[in-house]
């Protein structure tokens, strides 16, 4: 069953390090508990958005460089 992982603060979300650079993750990766799944940017400061379970990705909720809110989905992992 899968779970929505949901953004730890507001900013921006990003699924790569830098414009042009793959994205850390995609629908159907493997995920490993200490993963870097993306970054959210506030500020000028980025925070990475780390695993805290294994499973699999099964599908973002935003895109890349979306406006996120505390509290909002992320992306759904299956264990």
């Amino acid at each position: 069953m899968a779970k929505t992982i949901q953004a730890p603060l507001p900013g921006t979300f990003y699924r790569a390090a830098a414009p042009g650079e793959p994205p850390f993750k995609s629908e159907g990766d493997a995920v490993a508990v200490g993963d870097t799944i993306g970054l959210i940017e506030v500020m000028k400061s980025f925070t990475p958005v780390v695993a805290e379970e294994a499973g699999t990705l099964v599908a973002f909720h935003v895109e890349n460089e979306d406006a996120v809110m505390a509290g909002q989905p992320l992306y759904d992992l299956d264990a």
